[in-house]
């Protein structure tokens, strides 16, 4: 008999996920902190034809880019004579599963079915699950999807069990547990238990799908306008959004894109709490995850993350709920496109973004998402309020998480807040040196830490000076 004790199922995690995910990480390490994140990346992932052949068989991948021409005027009604960039979305809600996560479900699923698992699981509230549902449907596995839905009272976010309702009309089993360790314990006791793949979010097979992404925009961009983007703002949550997009575009030659990632502001609410679980009216795309995992990639469910974010982002700004409901029925009233909450985000941020770039400049939020259910406006504020919380017209930036939401009483107020660039990375290198061992860190070491933090050996090597670190 399994001891299946939590400790002792934790104590056992490197050895089911080697199982459940087929890649030994280990090959990868350096002796030190960092790991060939580009071996790994070449390796274990596919080729960019190959990924748009496995995405085409299933109907994912080459989504329209839409230009919102309502919502650029109004920018520029706002914004300085000659300025208010011209303003478009990819519109990943017309993938099967509808949004940008069937690219990172299409890879995995297929490559779990190439490897002979018979099943796939995937530990997700959000939008990856129904597109893993959607994928494994479509080649004949079965699916588990694992969901923090509810808090300790048994009431969950409307959102979420919209989710859970999308996966069951797939055919997957839904395994519902309230907001804590749990979430963890459980989904790697199912790994062992059945045997199934590990579709996570963070393995190379998903972000490299979401490179098509990127690919896509500039090549899009370039048959149309004979250039690439100027900007690309991604909703950034656990970072494979961005890391994706990001090698998309590099993979495309569009190496003057500038890649800015957004997120809501929902700094002082915890998002392992349990009184606070019922606070947010965002359960992706938010701080709570955005922060975290660009400054810690690796505390995700496979030892070694794909998604880096901070190798490649160049600006990360915040924007509230208040701002993004709005922008919501802005989307739907002015442009006839009725989108869910998270690609708005990003949205939200493009708006403000291109007031500030030339009237001739592009600019690309580079997924959208579908609505229903609990993933709309109404239902969510409606579940705000019954938590609280003070929904009202006004300010935005007198926005506190967990207490109100502020819609913007008139567009100009709505505002992307920069996050401090310098502060983040040097959060990057203090994390990834927090636990090492050696007496001192090598040049390969040092320049992971230079790849991980987008910065120089000098930068690297003073902030390693200001944590006491030798080298």
């Amino acid at each position: 008999m399994r001891d299946n004790s939590y400790a002792a199922v934790m104590g056992r995690k490197n050895e089911i996920m080697k199982r459940a995910i087929g890649i030994d990480y280990t090959t990868f390490e350096y002796e030190g902190i960092g790991f060939d994140y580009e071996r790994m990346m070449r390796e274990t992932g596919y080729t960019l034809d190959e990924m748009q052949e496995i995405q085409g068989r299933t109907g994912v991948g080459n989504t329209p880019l839409l230009e919102l021409r309502n919502l650029t005027a109004l920018a520029r009604k706002m914004a300085a004579p000659g300025k208010g960039a011209r303003i478009f979305i990819k519109d990943e809600a017309s993938n099967p599963s509808g949004s940008f996560k069937a690219r990172r479900a299409a890879n995995a699923v297929y490559h779990a079915k190439r490897l002979g698992y018979k099943g796939v699981i995937a530990a997700t509230s959000g939008n990856y699950g129904s597109a893993v549902a959607s994928q494994a449907a479509m080649h004949g596995l079965k699916c588990i999807i694992v969901q923090e839905t509810y808090d300790s009272k048994g009431v969950g976010q409307p959102e979420i069990v919209e989710k859970a309702r999308k996966c069951e009309a797939y055919g997957a089993e839904v395994v519902q547990l309230t907001v804590g360790p749990e979430l963890f314990y459980e989904f790697l006791m199912l790994l062992e238990e059945t045997g199934y793949f590990n579709a996570s979010l963070y393995t190379p097979f998903g972000i490299a799908g979401v490179e098509t992404l990127g690919y896509e925009l500039s090549m899009q961009c370039r048959e149309r306008y004979g250039k690439d983007p100027d900007v690309v703002v991604c909703t950034n949550a656990g970072g494979g959004n961005l890391t994706g997009t990001a090698r998309g575009l590099i993979k495309a030659g569009a190496l003057e894109t500038k890649l800015v990632g957004a997120s809501v502001d929902l700094s002082g609410l915890h998002m392992a709490s349990d009184t606070q679980f019922n606070k947010k009216s965002f359960t992706t795309g938010h701080t709570g995850f955005g922060v975290p995992f660009s400054t810690m990639p690796d505390r995700s469910d496979v030892p070694r993350s794909a998604a880096r974010p901070m190798r490649y982002m160049d600006r990360y700004v915040t924007v509230t709920q208040g701002e993004v409901f709005y922008m919501t029925e802005a989307l739907a009233q002015l442009e006839g496109l009725e989108k869910g909450p998270a690609g708005n985000t990003a949205l939200v941020a493009a708006f403000s973004i291109a007031q500030e770039m030339d009237e001739d400049q592009i600019i690309v939020v580079q997924e959208t998402e579908y609505t229903g259910a609990g993933k709309h406006i109404q239902p969510q504020l409606s579940f705000a309020r019954e938590n609280g919380i003070d929904i009202r017209f006004g300010n935005p930036a007198d926005s506190v998480p967990g207490v109100n939401i502020i819609l913007p009483e008139h567009p100009q107020l709505i505002k992307a807040v920069d996050l401090d660039m310098d502060k983040l990375k040097k959060s990057v290198i203090k994390n990834a040196v927090a636990n090492h061992t050696r007496e001192l860190l090598n040049e390969e070491e040092i320049a992971f830490l230079m790849a991980e933090s987008k910065t120089d050996r000098a930068y690297v090597l003073k902030t390693l000076d200001e944590l006491g670190v030798k080298y």
